[in-house]
């Protein structure tokens, strides 16, 4: 498999690795990497390449995912028909309340308007309520210690996403 990711060309693995993580300098700085010796060290140094970013580059990132909250119907479906998700994915929630979803709406927007990006969090496994206390929680934060949570949860993501990603090439 790595054989593979190795050989690709640049165009294509760019826009894979995109797909895991829109920072545009970790997709370019993950692509000059290779050659990986091997999947563990693909992932190793997606990591390191994560840590060395600025802010600028994490808030790239984040702006490749959607707001959760943004549109109460998109929200409710989101949180209901989660047999629709990949495996694994959301796979915690199998129901939230009305009052859930709107005070997640709620805290989404605050969030937003406290820090001037969206909240950010590895759903993997997680209740709508689960992430509610979690951005309940974070809300209070200081700027600089949420946006170093926030990397964190991404940089989870992105692990999540380039195993799935590997899965396809299999």
């Amino acid at each position: 498999m790595i054989e593979i990711i190795n050989s690709m060309n640049n165009e294509s693995l760019m826009q894979d690795f995109h797909r895991c993580c829109a920072s545009s300098q970790w997709t370019e700085q993950m692509v000059k990497a290779r050659p990986f010796a091997s999947t563990d060290h693909m992932h190793e140094k997606a990591i390191e390449i994560w840590n060395a970013l600025s802010d600028s580059d994490y808030l790239e990132a984040f702006e490749g995912h959607p707001m959760i909250g943004a549109d109460i119907e998109a929200l409710r479906a989101k949180f209901t028909h989660t047999s629709a998700w990949s495996e694994g994915e959301q796979s915690g929630v199998q129901s939230a309340s009305e009052d859930v979803l709107l005070r997640l709406q709620q805290a989404n927007i605050e969030y937003l308007n406290r820090f001037g990006y969206i909240f950010i969090v590895c759903a993997t496994g997680k209740t709508a309520a689960e992430m509610l206390d979690l951005l309940e929680a974070r809300l209070h934060n200081p700027p600089d210690l949420e946006m170093a949570i926030a990397a964190g949860e991404q940089q989870k993501i992105t692990t999540i996403r380039l195993k799935k990603w590997l899965e396809t090439l299999a």
